[in-house]
């Protein structure tokens, strides 16, 4: 696997740089951009991709699934830290592991569920070598969140179902946020926050994810 500091084009200064474009589209947390600058990027793709791991772009890992592009890896990590630090943290979609190793270093607890199996395999390798311990992972379906660790304080999805999911909102403790890209074709990203008086639901921007799907894949 290739090496944890990087060379060249995936070197600390290359990382760097990246931390720098993410400042000027406006993440200002300073605990989201050291996070950011502490994940090894280049350690969640192939090695033929590894160049273009501090691009800001989604970067295919197989099984029709991408990377998220880093934007908005640090803008959903900035929204998980609205409400301050997230105790006990559920990500929907592990896929290469790159968002839970980032989420790793913001919440205490991060539990995180994936459906295709090889990839969740992958992930574990990789969280492992980057000394995650804080990190738990499931190979589940999304759908149903992961009822034996609610409540969670934040819930957050990197796959984007049509509607929002029921299950999810149940499984959220009081006080707690859902982070969601929600559609089809056209995909916004809600923030869901669930108060004294029910769900309060917040449009933050457009994106586009790949689709949420039910069941598991080995």
């Amino acid at each position: 696997m290739t090496d944890l500091r990087g060379i060249g084009m995936t070197s600390q200064r290359t990382r760097l740089r990246l931390i720098e474009r993410l400042k000027a589209q406006g993440i200002s947390d300073e605990r989201v951009l050291q996070a950011m600058t502490d994940t090894p990027r280049h350690l969640f793709v192939d090695e033929a991709l590894a160049h273009r791991a501090y691009e800001d772009t989604a970067l295919p890992i197989g099984f029709n699934q991408t990377l998220s592009q880093p934007y908005i890896v640090a803008r959903m990590t900035e929204l998980a830290l609205l409400s301050g630090r997230p105790k006990r943290l559920l990500e929907l979609g592990t896929g290469s592991g790159y968002q839970s190793a980032v989420l790793s270093n913001i919440a205490e607890e991060v539990y995180s569920v994936e459906r295709i199996k090889p990839l969740l395999d992958k992930a574990r390798v990789r969280l492992r070598k980057l000394k995650a311990r804080n990190v738990r992972c499931k190979h589940g379906d999304g759908f149903e969140g992961w009822e034996e660790f609610a409540p969670f304080d934040v819930i957050l999805g990197a796959a984007a179902p049509e509607t929002v999911p029921e299950r999810l909102l149940s499984q959220l403790a009081p006080g707690g946020v859902l982070l969601l890209p929600v559609g089809g074709d056209s995909q916004k990203l809600v923030r869901i926050q669930l108060g004294d008086e029910g769900f309060e639901e917040t449009i933050i921007e457009d994106v586009f994810f790949v689709p949420m799907l039910e069941g598991l894949q080995r």
